[in-house]
């Protein structure tokens, strides 16, 4: 039983660790920052999983596009305004507070608030008829 649970953790612990030898830098200043983006940037195919650990080739083409771009000399905002332009915001895990994302920040709250008050005055309002 305890090799179950050996070969689950070695499982588990192969798919925390995605990207490839080959795709590591050189530099590990580069290396860092491109593991800060990459942890912050979304995976469109498994969606609920950043692309520093989405083993899909969609997430190893973004990997190896950001430390293209790092050798280059890019900044981080400017890699992320690129991939906001071509995939929208929905990319980033932490999208900016503007536009119609303050909308969606909002909402969450609001709703939360609204239904405590209903729920409060529901319950706290004598009936009538009794």
């Amino acid at each position: 039983m305890r090799i179950h649970y050996i070969c689950l953790i070695f499982v588990l612990a192969s798919k925390a660790f995605a990207v490839e030898p080959s795709e590591i830098l050189n530099d590990t200043k580069l290396e860092d920052r491109a593991r800060n983006l990459s942890s912050n940037i979304r995976c469109l195919v498994c969606q609920n999983e950043n692309i520093d650990s989405s083993e899909s080739e969609f997430a190893k083409d973004l990997r190896l596009y950001i430390r293209d771009q790092l050798v280059e000399g890019r900044t981080d905002e400017e890699i992320e305004k690129f991939l906001v332009s071509k995939y929208g915001s929905y990319i980033l895990f932490k999208p900016e507070f503007t536009g119609y994302n303050i909308f969606l920040y909002l909402l969450g709250p609001f709703i939360f608030i609204f239904s405590f008050i209903m729920i409060l005055l529901v319950f706290l309002n004598p009936k009538k008829g009794e």
